[in-house]
């Protein structure tokens, strides 16, 4: 064993002196050897394949690491335990956990399943019972394939090869999220998918959790590592370079590249029942995706997420949707379970197409209209606190609001506020006043010809405020004290934008069936990136990467485009020529939004769900308030 370099060292949890398994290398496992601040429980666990106890397999404990994502975590038991014979192990109490907020995650390598099977180097199987104070004492976990799968698909940004898991001390919110998407997609006591908490109003990835789990399982119970079912599995999901040599590298390559061979995947899969209910013919891609309802919600549009990672979504109506039916407000935690049972109605809620959330994470909602008349209300801008309670002296309509449509926040904690039925900006202090003429602020661009009914808005780092402008076919530019406006002529019916790390605009073209491309200067760079199952797209939002992530109103999938500090150039369609998961069967999507986990959410107006796509993008930080920023 060799001590960890200086700079190793000082990348190390609490800067712990430390040793290596097998020299600092990549790969390399680093063991504790000095104190740490909490104190683990007691569990118990079994690890098996398909139900068949996996003996004599090598079982470590780690806490995820916090230099950055796939740093080396720290081990936590100072040698490795072994199953026995029913594939069962214990820990024993008083392990030490950097912080008592630690991600715990274990690892079991290798062994045999049941007596007669033959000992496989390849098998590496993991769980993540979570939360180093949430482990109870006297808790069991059953490692199987269905909880390796679901730990590789929740922490794909997280996750490297080798079983290093880590994030950076500024995200441990998203590591901790998607540990809860773990024990969202398999339940970690039995080791079957869903999880034991997973939403009755939701729809698991059930059948394609237990396919890539009987892929496993003919690897695992074959002759070896080099058997037919491992070396085809492990040659199946690698686009290009070195294919993966153990179980849990392949889930890992297969949830970053999920459009990798998938029939020959699904007919991998076909081998072996062990988990059922299976798919019965090979999907569209390998994309882990989960359907969510309740809430009250109906006829969603925009979503927002908080601090929290909890997901506001604007409803137009109630439902039934009548004729002068109220909207809703409502509120999902980040694994899809409904906070507010019946979402939030009345408060002058009516006809809701736009949300934002502050940095208070208080939601900001765009009632379209406070009345239904003939002719039309007004409309206003209701607030809810993070319970689902109305802010004191919300709904707001000062500053000129009419037919509210979109709402953005800067970042500091000023509302834009983009009034579709007067072609008009207001702008909106935390506490509802109205900031045109006043603070430096000149929201009122009212009867403007740089705005002709714009629909949405985003919020670059030095609070300009872009409109998309539907009836022009151009985006406008307004800058924070609201002296000067601009317009450009870009774009094919723009219907929403995004702002990336650089101050580029990146614009759904609704008419176009693209996405179109300005500088921070407002220079066109392109009149529209084409491909990828973008039809009439609407919802866009950028990672942290700086990938461009679109939800087509008439199409049933999403694209992802290779942003402007891609390897690939700008616009390059990165996923599949029919968008990622056209299995999910989106319906009128309406808005997108990527949380801290990576995982991305969508809204179907035309079907009244709730989409999340399991960590398929970089995370970033939430609430948005302005550009994208990296947690």
């Amino acid at each position: 064993m060799t001590l960890l370099s200086k700079a190793a060292f000082s990348a190390t949890p609490l800067a712990l002196l430390a040793v290596c398994l097998a020299g600092c290398g990549t790969g390399s496992i680093p063991i504790l050897v000095s104190p740490v601040t909490y104190s683990g429980a007691a569990f118990a666990g079994r690890v098996v394949a398909g139900g068949t106890p996996m003996i004599g397999s090598s079982v470590q404990l780690y806490a995820a690491g916090t230099a950055g994502a796939g740093s080396a975590p720290v081990q936590l038991l100072s040698s490795a335990l072994t199953t026995d014979s029913n594939g069962a192990f214990s820990v024993a109490a008083g392990y030490s956990c950097p912080l008592a907020s630690s991600i715990v995650f274990v690892v079991a390598s290798g062994g045999h399943a049941g007596t007669g099977g033959a000992t496989n180097a390849g098998i590496v199987l993991m769980t993540v019972p979570g939360a180093c104070n949430g482990i109870a004492s006297g808790a069991s976990y059953v490692i199987d394939e269905a909880t390796t799968v679901a730990s590789a698909y929740g922490l794909a940004q997280f996750l490297k090869p080798g079983a290093q898991l880590g994030a950076t001390s500024t995200n441990s919110s998203g590591i901790s999220l998607a540990a809860a998407t773990v024990a969202n997609l398999a339940n970690l006591t039995t080791g079957l998918a869903p999880g034991a908490a997973f939403p009755s109003t939701g729809v698991a990835p059930t059948s394609k959790i237990n396919s890539l789990a009987n892929a496993m399982h003919a690897c695992i119970v074959s002759t070896g590592s080099t058997s037919a079912a491992c070396s085809g599995l492990y040659g199946a999901v690698t686009p290009s370079g070195t294919a993966p040599t153990n179980t849990l590298d392949a889930m890992l390559k297969l949830a970053t590249h999920p459009g990798t061979n998938v029939t020959t995947i699904y007919n991998l899969s076909a081998t072996s029942s062990a988990y059922t209910p299976a798919l019965v013919a090979s999907p569209d891609d390998w994309v882990m995706y989960a359907n969510y309802a309740g809430g009250g919600m109906n006829a969603p549009t925009a979503l927002a997420l908080d601090s929290q990672g909890r997901i506001w979504v604007a409803g137009y109506c109630t439902s039934p949707c009548l004729f002068n039916s109220s909207g809703v407000a409502s509120l999902f935690s980040n694994t899809g379970t409904p906070v507010l049972p019946n979402g939030v109605t009345g408060n002058s809620l009516f006809e809701l197409y736009g949300g934002a959330v502050d940095a208070n994470d208080n939601f900001w909602a765009t009632d379209e209209e406070t009345s239904y008349s003939i002719n039309g209300g007004d409309g206003g801008i209701t607030v809810l606190n993070p319970q689902g309670a109305v802010v004191s002296g919300s709904p707001y309509a000062s500053g000129g609001i009419y037919y509210p449509y979109a709402v953005a926040v800067d970042s500091t904690n000023v509302s834009w506020i983009v009034d579709y039925g007067n072609s008009h900006v207001t702008l909106l202090s935390n506490s509802g006043a109205s900031l045109s003429g006043s603070s430096g602020y000149s929201g009122d661009i009212n009867g403007s010809p740089t705005l002709d009914f714009p629909v949405a808005i985003a919020l670059d780092a030095n609070r300009n405020g872009w409109l998309a402008n539907f009836s022009s076919d151009t985006v406008t530019k307004i800058s924070a004290n609201g002296t000067s406006a601009t317009a450009y002529v870009c774009c094919d019916a723009p219907d929403g934008l995004a702002i990336d790390g650089s101050g580029n605009v990146w614009v759904a073209n609704y008419f176009g069936d693209s996405v179109s491309l300005l500088s921070a200067s407002g220079a066109v760079l392109s009149t529209g990136f084409k491909g990828g199952g973008i039809v009439h797209p609407q919802g866009i939002a950028i990672d942290g990467v700086g990938n461009v992530w679109v939800a087509s109103y008439r199409g049933p999938s999403i694209t992802e485009l290779a942003g402007t500090s891609s390897s690939s150039a700008p616009g390059t369609v990165l996923s599949p020529a029919a968008g990622w998961a056209p299995d999910a069967a989106l319906l009128e999507a309406y808005a997108l939004a990527i949380d801290a986990s990576g995982n991305v959410w969508v809204t179907s107006f035309g079907s009244s769900q709730l989409t999340e796509y399991v960590g398929l993008a970089a995370p970033v930080k939430t609430p948005l308030l302005g550009p994208v920023r990296i947690p």
